[in-house]
């Protein structure tokens, strides 16, 4: 089952790590992600666009998986790695 529905918050920790937040949770801190620099670049965006692409990441997460299902720690190239086609859909959002 897909939480795509879900609200959630993204807060900038600095140095390309942001923390996932969902209002309701139990408290606890939600998953870390980091906005690779190459996949940055893959994507066509510079780091301006680092946020945007990060709450796109978690959408699209979440739309193939729970987000109890999620790890702690998301690098971009490991989601890139893991989807074949997250670099396109992340593309086709961004251009939205």
């Amino acid at each position: 089952m897909s939480d795509h529905s879900l609200d959630f918050e993204v807060q900038s920790l600095g140095d390309h790590e942001y923390l996932l937040s969902v209002p309701g949770d139990s408290g606890e801190a939600g998953p870390r992600l980091r906005a690779s620099p190459d996949v940055l670049e893959d994507l066509g965006v510079d780091s301006t666009a680092e946020q945007l692409v990060i709450r796109e990441t978690v959408a699209f997460l979440l739309d193939h998986q729970p987000v109890m299902d999620l790890p702690a720690m998301i690098d971009l190239e490991d989601v890139a790695a893991a989807y074949d086609g997250y670099v396109d859909e992340l593309r086709q959002r961004l251009s939205s």
